[in-house]
């Protein structure tokens, strides 16, 4: 398979690596066996215990272009490694990667949206408010959580509206929920977990970066204020954790900023013959039971896109589940540059309005930093 060479083929080390990494790192009892990716896939220190603290859209570009916002990881900076996020580089994706150690083709999570099969409707992997499967149906591999002897030393942090909600129950379903709203209270109620014993390791989710850069792109100054913000307390955080505390910072991905929107949905060349359009905007599956689909969307596009026939994308979902090759598109799009695809006929005006964007193979969207110290 060729990719273009400002597309990253993936096959380094994975950031679905760091949770199990980080567990195996404390010594805590499992369940079947040894994790899929024990500490030393990533060289991780052993500790008493640990905190992995993901920061939602935060690439590794992202942090050392704008380093002057993270005085705190700055210092961190020297002894970072790369990771590569999975395929496509989303939140769903990687997110479930993280909790279950699997890739997307194991677990379906393969996009913002997929069609579901036998509907042939569109599945929101972050809301799952459709009611077309539950996440537990469909996302049937055993978490992380659920391979712990005592899940219950194992916390999940984050806002009150993700427990019970679809993500987490196909990502870290087994773990035990604590929810705090603002990023500060998340640094207290994680401190208060370790240094309590009530939990040997703690997850730690914040979104807010990735939001402000969806809204105002990861070049403007709203987001250099959330940086800043995040980075004061992640220097917090490290100061008061317990003594002999693996803490791990990572991202699920990286981001670019749109420079040219293209509505698929205006475009002839793009709708003939096209039944769905799922994914997002940066890396797309298109559905369709029409021969020249491919051909079209190809020379419509030209260098904007990489764009491959299902056959050949199937290399890019590993371990591919069988039940959802067709999940996958007959045609599969993967945008090179800065530019989107978007779909009005599916799609809200807010999303498509969206300024900083992920999911494709670019090294902005792919790579990750991984931040590790011991306190």
């Amino acid at each position: 398979m060729n990719l273009p060479p400002d597309l990253l083929r993936p096959g380094g080390p994975s950031v679905r690596s760091v949770l199990a990494a980080a567990i195996d790192a404390t010594g805590m009892e499992r369940i079947g066996g040894e994790w899929p990716h024990g500490r030393h896939v990533l060289g991780l220190p052993a500790a008493r215990r640990a905190c992995v603290v993901l920061v939602d859209g935060l690439g590794h570009t992202q942090l050392t272009e704008r380093s002057g916002h993270f005085p705190f990881l700055r210092t961190m900076l020297r002894d970072c490694s790369l990771l590569e996020t999975v395929v496509p580089s989303t939140t769903a994706a990687a997110i479930t990667s993280i909790g279950t150690g699997l890739n997307p083709g194991a677990t379906g999570m393969l996009g913002y949206t997929v069609r579901e099969p036998r509907s042939g409707e569109l599945l929101n992997m972050i809301k799952w408010d459709q009611g077309l499967v539950t996440p537990e149906d469909w996302q049937r591999r055993d978490t992380l959580a659920q391979r712990l002897a005592s899940p219950v030393r194992f916390a999940s942090v984050g806002p009150g509206r993700f427990v019970g909600s679809g993500l987490n129950r196909a990502a870290f379903r087994g773990a035990r929920d604590v929810s705090a709203e603002d990023l500060a209270d998340r640094v207290d109620v994680t401190v208060a977990e370790l240094r309590s014993g009530t939990a040997d390791v703690v997850y730690l989710y914040w979104g807010e970066v990735d939001h402000v850069g969806h809204v105002s792109g990861w070049g403007s100054w709203e987001w250099g204020e959330e940086a800043s913000r995040t980075d004061r307390e992640l220097r917090r955080l490290a100061a008061m954790l317990p003594r002999d505390t693996l803490l791990v910072i990572t991202a699920d991905h990286g981001m670019v900023d749109v420079a040219e929107s293209i509505d698929a949905a205006r475009v002839p060349e793009l709708v003939r013959g096209v039944d769905l359009i799922s994914g997002e905007p940066r890396a797309m599956h298109v559905h369709t039971t029409e021969d020249g689909v491919l051909d079209r969307w190809r020379e419509h596009l030209g260098d904007r896109a990489w764009i491959l026939p299902r056959a050949e994308a199937l290399a890019l979902y590993p371990d591919l589940d069988p039940r959802f090759v067709r999940a996958i598109g007959d045609v599969v799009v993967f945008m090179r540059g800065r530019t989107v695809v978007v779909d009005s006929r599916t799609q809200t005006p807010a999303s498509m309005a969206l300024i900083g964007v992920h999911g494709s193979l670019t090294p902005e969207e792919m790579l990750v930093p991984l931040m590790v110290t011991v306190t």
